[in-house]
């Protein structure tokens, strides 16, 4: 396990490119891996604004009139999606230079905040994350509905999506849930492992689509990873309890299960800590052999993953 850190403000996304790492604080997102140009939000007077990484110089502003911006997505470097108290999802194409916002489509299906935003564009998919307690899948391409995800007993708070699968992982407080990218819930799990911890950041590990070894990695407020793998399970099909089970009557499902609980903290101390900062950032390394995890106090740790 090794550290560096940003300064005080919250981790907000960790970039793993092929020759560094980059980090930026809570509310930016660079606009593609080739570019030092950053878009941030969050501001007072609800503005957007575009900025070099390098150097920190904002270059222009602008985007306003549609409420506060609570989240954000750039699935390339001419296209950004917005989102927030208006209930709107935005898409917009983007001219860095002259801070030029074209509204391509608002996405009306939201009936409360969105929180938070994941974009695939491997799978031509946008998933937008509300206090509402659903998720909505939209076309990326066709800017359209496909199907809302239901069920969530807490507002959303973090989601991502498996570029090789399509799988989608929401998070709403401390429950994990695992869904097809039609829509389909696979499995859920509550994360809770003593006094409820919500999450805030969770990511996929995508070696191989059919590699085992795939896991699913969650950011707790409490400080404390949880990577998870998922397993097929009998279960037997509907009907009269007394009568002898054959093998055509069961069916295989999906189960999230805890492999390794992860804190810097313990780590050091040997016990866990009441004091950590919250995860609000994860990324896996291109060789997958890294975690890196981002927190509320601006540092960024690295773990090394088991073979």
């Amino acid at each position: 396990i090794t550290h560096f850190s940003l300064g005080f403000s919250p981790v907000g996304q960790i970039l793993c490119l092929e020759k560094e790492v980059l980090v930026l604080e809570k509310n930016r997102l660079l606009l593609s891996p080739s570019s030092s140009c950053f878009f941030s939000w969050g501001s007072p007077d609800n503005s957007c604004a575009f900025g070099n990484y390098v150097t920190e110089k904002v270059l222009s502003e602008g985007l306003r009139g549609w409420g506060t911006t609570l989240c954000a997505a750039c699935p390339n470097s001419t296209t950004v999606i917005t989102a927030g108290t208006s209930t709107v999802v935005c898409v917009w194409r983007v001219t860095v230079n002259s801070a030029d916002f074209l509204s391509l489509q608002p996405l009306y299906g939201h009936t409360d905040s969105v929180t938070c935003l994941a974009v695939s564009e491997v799978h031509n998919m946008v998933v937008s994350g509300s206090c509402d307690l659903t998720c909505i899948l939209w076309d990326l391409e066709e800017l359209s509905y496909i199907t809302q995800l239901t069920g969530h007993t807490n507002s959303i708070s973090a989601l991502a999506i498996n570029d090789l699968t399509g799988e989608i992982a929401s998070c709403a407080g401390p429950e994990l849930y695992l869904w097809t990218m039609k829509g389909q819930l696979l499995s859920s799990s509550d994360t809770s492992s003593g006094p409820r911890a919500d999450i805030l950041c969770v990511c996929f590990s995508q070696r191989h689509e059919w590699d085992s070894r795939n896991v699913i990695v969650t950011g707790c407020t409490n400080g404390v990873m949880q990577i998870w793998k998922t397993e097929y399970t009998a279960t037997q099909l509907p009907g009269p309890p007394e009568e002898p089970v054959s093998p055509g009557d069961k069916c295989w499902e999906r189960r999230l299960v805890l492999c390794r609980e992860l804190s810097r903290s313990q780590v050091m101390s040997q016990r866990p800590s009441r004091r950590n900062p919250a995860i609000t950032a994860l990324a896996m390394s291109r060789s997958h052999a890294t975690l890196l995890a981002g927190d509320a106090w601006g540092r960024v740790f690295t773990w090394t993953c088991e073979a």
